[in-house]
Formats: structure tokens, C-alpha cells, sequence
């Protein structure tokens, strides 16, 4: 590289596809996700993400997430529209014992938040499915099978993240199912399998969840599933990096 020239991080993109699982709406698209990944030297990394749910009221919604070293949330920013009208727009900082919150929506106009978190915020969710991959890292591998609790933050409690955005509270407990080889339109990978079981917080009870994600510690989101009422599944169908 040109001695004028500086290039220490690593770029990857994606796109995911969201169809159903519902048997009149078998395979369906109904919404799809592309991102960006910005993995630092260091261990900072960020998340951009663009999502579409085009369900009825439809969903756009524009995330930005910058991770520390240690995978612990440092900012973010989260945009929504529903039913083609924007909902709000939300700025989001984390540090060690607050969480902080400045938005603007349009049914709550404009709020300022801050929420006491002694010890940190370990993850926080802005809706998007990649980001749902970044938090399975919360999960001790080493303890497979177990129900393994975890504490999040969240942009809505909504289960389409069309509320606020707003910070919420939300607990969880996980599992670890151990390591898989998957094929999906995106190729074939070794896959961490995850679940996330018993949700509180969010509004209304959320179906068990099933994700897989990369093994090589980006956490990429590969394929999920959503049960219940819900009868969602996700797809990551391209792939590329910049390295």
C-alpha cells in the first residue's frame, strides 16, 4: 500500500432475505435487510443496516450500531417509518453505569432518556437481524444446552421494532446448541446454532427463536427462525468482504 495511504480495518456486506413460514404464505418474501460491517484493528466494530418489512404496516428502518473492543455497545443511532410515515428518529449513547437516549417521534415527540445500568449494557438491539447475530456473543459456549440469562437493551419493545425508537429493557434467556454445518443461498458455513427462549419485556410474548451464525467471530447472522404466531425465517443470501 502507498505510503500516503492508511487502510486498518476490514469491510463486510450482506443481505438477508425475510420470507414466511406460514403454510398459505409458504417461502414468501416479505422483507429483506442489506448491511455493512466495519471491523477495526482493534476490535471496534460497527453496523449498518438498511431493513425492510413489507407486511402490513410496513417497516423501513435504518440502524447504526459502534461496538467496543470488548463487543460492549458504545453508540447508536436508529430511524423507523411504518406504514410509509416516519415514526422517529433516535441517538443513542452508552457508558459504563448510563444509558442515554435522545429522540424525536411522532407519537411521544420529544424525549430525553437516561437509565442507570450498573456494570454496563452488554448489548443493545436496534431491530436489526444482523444485530440480533451480534448478540448471540453474550452466550458462554462452553456451557451448551444450558439456559443462560442475559439483559439487553432494545430500540422497542415492539417485536418488529416499530415503536420509538426508545431504549427498553429486556431480558432473555439463551442457549447454546452446539456447532452445525448449514448450506443457504449465501454458501455453505460452520454455524454456531443459538435460542433465544423465555423474552420479557417486549410486548407481548415473543415465539422461541432459533439463529446460526459464522464461527469465525463476527458473529454474521447466517439463517433464523421465528415459531409461535410469528412463522418468520431469515436468510443470509449474499455475502461479501473487503479485506
Amino acid at each position: 500500500m502507498s505510503d500516503y495511504l492508511q487502510r486498518d480495518h476490514v469491510v463486510r456486506t450482506g443481505v438477508l432475505r425475510y420470507t414466511s413460514n406460514k403454510a398459505d404464505r409458504l417461502g414468501e418474501e416479505r422483507g429483506r435487510e442489506r448491511w455493512t460491517l466495519v471491523r477495526h484493528a482493534d476490535g471496534r466494530r460497527s453496523l449498518v443496516a438498511h431493513a425492510e418489512i413489507d407486511d402490513q404496516p410496513s417497516v423501513l428502518r435504518f440502524v447504526q450500531l459502534n461496538l467496543l473492543p470488548d463487543w460492549t455497545p458504545s453508540d447508536a443511532a436508529v430511524r423507523i417509518t411504518v406504514g410509509d410515515e416516519f415514526r422517529g428518529s433516535g441517538w443513542f449513547r452508552f457508558a459504563k453505569d448510563v444509558a442515554e437516549c435522545e429522540t424525536w417521534t411522532a407519537t411521544e415527540g420529544r424525549v430525553s432518556q437516561r437509565m442507570h445500568t450498573p456494570g454496563g449494557v452488554g448489548f443493545f438491539g436496534g431491530h436489526a437481524i444482523q444485530n440480533d447475530g451480534w448478540a448471540t456473543q453474550l452466550v458462554d459456549r462452553s456451557r451448551p444446552g444450558e439456559l443462560q440469562a442475559v439483559s439487553v437493551l432494545l430500540s422497542s419493545p415492539d417485536h418488529r421494532g416499530a415503536t420509538g425508537p426508545l431504549l427498553a429493557r429486556v431480558e432473555a434467556n439463551m442457549v447454546f446448541d452446539g456447532e452445525e454445518e448449514i448450506e443457504i443461498a449465501a454458501g455453505t458455513f460452520s454455524a454456531w446454532h443459538f435460542r433465544f427462549v423465555t423474552v420479557t419485556g417486549m410486548d407481548g410474548e415473543h415465539p422461541d427463536y432459533d439463529v446460526w451464525t459464522s464461527t469465525d467471530g463476527d458473529f454474521i447472522f447466517l439463517k433464523g427462525q421465528v415459531g409461535g404466531y410469528m412463522q418468520t425465517a431469515y436468510e443470509l443470501v449474499e455475502l461479501g468482504e473487503q479485506f
